[in-house]
């Protein structure tokens, strides 16, 4: 189930999230604003709705964690952005993919 976490999630929240994918939640993190969405069986629906909460376009980027490994991936198909200077799937920016990292932590785990 999608979810826009803007505090710690609590215990209920991460259940409802991680049951889409059995434990691993897909994951869209406003990197300006240190919000995200979690859950939901694409990163474009997380996306979409943080862009009607006020988010900036160049601000989200997609990715996911494992519950149980505690494991931060940072692939979709949302971070594919060539005018961005990111022509992967992965957040190749090293200041990126620490703040998205930053606020999964803070807000998840």
């Amino acid at each position: 189930m999608l979810q826009v976490i803007k505090k710690k999630a609590t215990n209920e929240e991460i259940e409802k999230m991680a049951a889409d994918y059995d434990g691993y939640i897909k994951i869209v993190v406003d990197v300006e604003r240190e919000i995200l969405t979690g859950g939901g069986e694409k990163h474009v629906d997380g996306e979409q709705l943080l862009l009607t909460d006020g988010s900036k376009q160049q601000d989200l980027w997609g990715g996911g964690i494992d519950l149980e490994t505690k494991e931060i991936d940072y692939n979709s198909v949302i971070n594919l952005r060539p005018n961005q200077d990111n022509p992967s799937r992965d957040i190749l920016d090293a200041q990126t993919r620490k703040k998205f990292s930053e606020v999964v932590k803070r807000l998840l785990l």
